[in-house]
């Protein structure tokens, strides 16, 4: 089969590799349908994050169809479509039944990885994966790039939603032009948020937010942009605010812009070394988040979501790649050429 390496910093390549087998009795081997690269995959090639050479690809979002499935596994069976979420909860530890699936604590290995590749093994597969009615025929393109945003970043946008408790009528603020910035705005809107502040420097993605349900932008940053988001919130502040990128500035002016009591959802992966905890103490700031439940959302709400139409998140994917041209996919994202890049398996 054919799967994707970080050959280094600025290069991904496609090398043969073996076929996965089922090693253990929870594990389901899946063919790829659609893939796609995750904003926190370019940490390491554009060289911020250390990584191997010609090591494993960092990619972890994935729909397919199941090919072979352990002796444990009863829950889905060979030919079901499914979503192959970047967790991998139990379904029944203390922290999944919380609604907490993504610090499952039945197991050390709750990630995915190398799924930019025609066959991938999921562990932990009898509870994380989310099966999809019917065969990837039976759908549009776009409704394909819809499902797959639910193996990650439509899941992890909800999650700093859900985290922040954005209710009705709320303001909120989300601080992110990515994938999972533009995934956060819808998740608001589902939520009820009633003023919406995106914080894109792009115009692109500055339209996708106000199609998304952004009600104002700010595209400013440092003391700049935490003055005019204070100014759009009459000076109190925002009542949620949704980190989605996880650097310095982000985070800081996230800690800024909410009003006393207001809950930071945090789920941009943590590039701040330390952190003053000073400000949000006298705040009252709440801070929430971490990994997303993916599985939890989309069983609870995000499947039907898309599936009915309400939502349509698959919009963030801009360019579609083959695997043959995954170092092109990274590099567009890298350049900011595309939101996100959609992988289309052969």
């Amino acid at each position: 089969m054919k799967k994707a390496l970080f050959a280094q910093a600025g290069e991904m390549k496609v090398v043969d590799a073996k076929k996965p087998t089922i090693e253990k009795a929870d594990d389901v081997i899946i063919k790829v349908v659609r893939t796609c690269v995750c904003g926190s995959d370019l940490w390491a090639y554009r060289g911020f994050d250390q990584k191997e050479a010609d090591s494993e690809n960092t990619g972890h979002e994935a729909i397919g169809i199941v090919e072979e499935v352990g002796d444990d596994i009863t829950t889905v069976k060979p030919g079901d479509f499914v979503i192959a979420p970047f967790t991998h909860g139990c379904g029944h530890c203390a922290a999944c039944r919380a609604g907490f699936d993504g610090s499952c604590q039945d197991h050390a290995d709750n990630f995915s990885d190398g799924v930019q590749a025609q066959y991938i093994r999921f562990q932990h597969g009898q509870w994380a994966l989310v099966k999809i009615p019917g065969q990837p025929q039976d759908y549009s393109e776009g409704m394909l790039k819809s499902l797959l945003t639910l193996a990650d970043v439509m899941a992890t946008g909800y999650h700093a939603a859900r985290v922040a408790n954005v209710g009705a009528g709320d303001t909120v603020v989300v601080m992110g032009d990515g994938a999972v910035g533009l995934c956060a705005i819808i998740a608001a809107k589902m939520r009820g948020a009633k003023k919406i502040i995106s914080t894109s420097r792009h115009a692109d993605r500055q339209a996708l937010a106000k199609e998304f349900g952004a009600t104002d932008n700010v595209a400013e940053r440092g003391d700049e942009g935490v003055a005019k988001i204070m100014a759009l919130t009459n000076g109190a502040g925002a009542d949620a605010v949704l980190e989605c990128v996880g650097t310095d500035q982000s985070t800081e002016t996230a800690m800024q812009v909410g009003r006393p009591g207001a809950i930071v959802g945090r789920v941009g992966l943590p590039h701040t070394p330390k952190q003053d905890m000073t400000t949000p103490f006298y705040k009252n700031t709440i801070v929430a988040g971490g990994p997303a439940s993916v599985t939890t959302y989309d069983k609870a709400v995000l499947l039907k979501a898309v599936l009915d139409g309400e939502i349509n998140p698959g919009k963030v994917f801009t360019k579609s790649f083959t695997l043959n041209d995954i170092n092109d996919a990274y590099q567009a994202m890298a350049d900011r050429q595309a939101i996100k890049s959609y992988i289309v398996m052969d």
